[in-house]
C-alpha cells in the first residue's frame, strides 16, 4: 500500500523537525517526516556540543549571521516554556598571543553588524569570569552563550509535533530515490507527495541529486572528538573558553564547554574521515570512501586553508598536541587532567566542487516542488527556529 502526504519531509534533526514545527503554525495540516534511524537525534543534531552560538562569529549580510541571533532567543524562549534544561554561562573568547587580536577585534565587529552582544575585556575582568583562563591582554565576553541538552530539545519537539496530531513520523525509514513523478521510494515502499523537504544531514547532498539540483556541491564528512576535565579538575572551567578561530575555515578549533551534566568537555577536533557516519575508523567504510578519499586528496593540494587545517587537526590523534592546544586557554592544566570520551560526532561540510572551496553558509535550492537544505552545519541548531521561518516563507512563495 503507498503512503500518500502533503508534504514529506526526509530527516527528523533539528532542521527537519523546525521546518516542520513552523508549516503547522502556517497552517498546513498533512506532514509525513521519514527518519532513517529508529530515533531523533541519532547523528549531527543530538551529538553536537549543545552550545547556543550567540552570533559573533559570521559575516555580516551571511544566513547564519542573520539567523544565530534571532535563533538563540528563540530556542532560549521554547526552553523556558518547555521546562527544558537551560544554562545561561555566557562564553570568553581568549587570544593566545598578540597576532590573535586582530581576530578578537574582527569578532567583535562582526557581533556589532550581526546585533549580538559581545564586550572587549581586559585579564582582570576574564578572570572574574573564568578564573584559570589566560589570554593576551584582551578578550571578548560573549553573555548570550548557553547550553542546552541538545536530545532533550528535539524529543520536546517530537512530542509537539506528534501532539498536533497533524504530523507523523515514521522512524527506520530510509529515503532511497524517487519513482516517477512526485513518489519517492523509502524502505518502507512508495510514498507520494505534493511537496518536498530535503533536511537529510549528511546525505542532503544525495538526495538533492535524485531531482537534479546540487550537482556542482559534494559533502565531506569531519570527525569531532572530545576529551573529557576529570572531576576533580572540573572546577578550571565554569562556563565556555574558547580560542580565537581561524577565520579562513568553519572549524572554531578546541575549546572548553560545561555542558548540562557538569561534565567539562575539551573539543572537538574537525578531522576528515572516511565516511558520512564514521563514528568509529572504518565503522562506515563503503564505495564511497573511495570518491571521499580522492575528493580530500584534492582538496588538500588545491586549497591552502584546508590543506593547514588538516595537518593541524590529524596531529590532534595525539595526546600530547591536544593537551598543548588546550593549555594555552588553561596554563593551569596538566597532562593527567584530561581523558579520553566516547562522544563524538561528525560535521557533513559542503565543497563547492567547481571552486575547491568549502561552503561557508547554510544553502538553500528551491526546485519546483521541493525544497533542499544544503550545508546545515554549526550553527544550524541554534538558529534552527529563525532559519525554519526563512525556509517556509521560500517554500510555500509562488
Amino acid at each position: 500500500m503507498k503512503l500518500k502526504s502533503g508534504v514529506l519531509i526526509v530527516g527528523s534533526g533539528i532542521t527537519g523537525l523546525t521546518i516542520a514545527r513552523e508549516l503547522l503554525k502556517r497552517g498546513v495540516e498533512d506532514i509525513l517526516i521519514i527518519e532513517k534511524e529508529k530515533t531523533v537525534g541519532a547523528h549531527a543534531s543530538g551529538r553536537n556540543s549543545g552550545v547556543l552560538h550567540s552570533g559573533i562569529y559570521y559575516t555580516p549580510d551571511t544566513f547564519k549571521a542573520r539567523f544565530c541571533v534571532v535563533g538563540n532567543r528563540l530556542l532560549k524562549e521554547f526552553c523556558r516554556e518547555k521546562g527544558l534544561t537551560l544554562r545561561e554561562t555566557g562564553k570568553v573568547i581568549v587570544a593566545s598571543d598578540e597576532s590573535k587580536l586582530e581576530g578578537l577585534y574582527e569578532l567583535k565587529q562582526r557581533a556589532n553588524q550581526s546585533g549580538a552582544r559581545a564586550f572587549i575585556i581586559d585579564r582582570k575582568e576574564l578572570s572574574e569570569i573564568e578564573p584559570h583562563a589566560a589570554t593576551y591582554d584582551k578578550a571578548l565576553f560573549s553573555p548570550d552563550t548557553a547550553v542546552i541538552n541538545p536530545k532533550e530539545v528535539l524529543r520536546a519537539l517530537v512530542e509537539e509535533l506528534e501532539n498536533s496530531g497533524k504530523v507523523k513520523i515514521l522512524y527506520g525509514t530510509a529515503f532511497l530515490g524517487l519513482s516517477g513523478n512526485r513518489t519517492s521510494v523509502s524502505s518502507q515502499g512508495a510514498i507520494s507527495f505534493k511537496k518536498f523537504i530535503n533536511a537529510s544531514g549528511a546525505h542532503a547532498d544525495k538526495v538533492a541529486y535524485w531531482f537534479g539540483v546540487g550537482k556542482e556541491y559534494r559533502i565531506l564528512p569531519f570527525k569531532g572528538t572530545y576529551k573529557s576535565l576529570k572531576k576533580d579538575r572540573s572546577y578550571l572551567v565554569r562556563g565556555n573558553i574558547y580560542p580565537v578561530p581561524d577565520l579562513r575555515n568553519p572549524f572554531l578549533g578546541v575549546h572548553f564547554t560545561r555542558s548540562v551534566e557538569d561534565k567539562v568537555y575539551a573539543g572537538p577536533t574537525a578531522i576528515p574521515v572516511f565516511g558520512r557516519e564514521d563514528y568509529r575508523f572504518f565503522n562506515d567504510f563503503s564505495l564511497e570512501t573511495f570518491s571521499i578519499l580522492f575528493r580530500d586528496g584534492v582538496l588538500f593540494f588545491k586549497n591552502e586553508a584546508f590543506r593547514c587545517s588538516a595537518i593541524n587537526e590529524f596531529k590532534k590523534y595525539s595526546m600530547r598536541f591536544f593537551f598543548e592546544e588546550a593549555k594555552v586557554l588553561i596554563p593551569e592544566l596538566c597532562p593527567n587532567d584530561l581523558e579520553d570520551t566516547d562522544k563524538v560526532g561528525i560535521r557533513p561540510q559542503l565543497v563547492h566542487w567547481p571552486s575547491k572551496s568549502l561552503v561557508t553558509d547554510f544553502l538553500l535550492i528551491k526546485e519546483e516542488g521541493s525544497l533542499h537544505v544544503l550545508n546545515a552545519i554549526s550553527p544550524a541548531f541554534t538558529s534552527s527556529m529563525a532559519f525554519a521561518k526563512h525556509a517556509v516563507d521560500l517554500f510555500m512563495a509562488q
